[in-house]
């Protein structure tokens, strides 16, 4: 985890030095850009996140309902060896529904790239 900032600096520049400073930061915040820029930092996430479409959100909701059910379940206490074969049928169900999720959010990304 990165140490908190606590130190504020000011510095006082002429409108035509702050025109150049915004010109160079190139969009970016000018404090992101300044401690990049003096200190070699690098930036805090490189390229953005593809976005993702309310379909693909509500199978991922809809996927987390299935396994908040399996949990209260398996918490329960009770069931046979063929629930025990149910709830890890719903698992694997699961994990092959987040897995195409997974796929579909990175071709999403890819497409966003183009």
């Amino acid at each position: 985890m990165s140490e908190k900032r606590n130190k504020m600096l000011t510095m006082w520049v002429t409108e035509d030095e702050h025109r150049r400073l915004l010109e160079r930061c190139d969009g970016r915040q000018l404090a992101a850009w300044m401690r990049q820029t003096c200190l070699d930092e690098k930036p805090a996430r490189a390229g953005r996140l593809p976005s993702i479409s309310p379909a693909l959100l509500r199978q991922l909701a809809g996927m987390g309902n299935n396994l908040n059910q399996i949990a209260r379940r398996v918490n329960a206490g009770g069931g046979t060896g063929h629930d025990r074969v149910q709830i890890v049928a719903a698992l694997m169900a699961i994990d092959a529904g987040l897995e195409r999720l997974r796929h579909a959010v990175l071709e999403k990304g890819t497409d966003d790239d183009r």
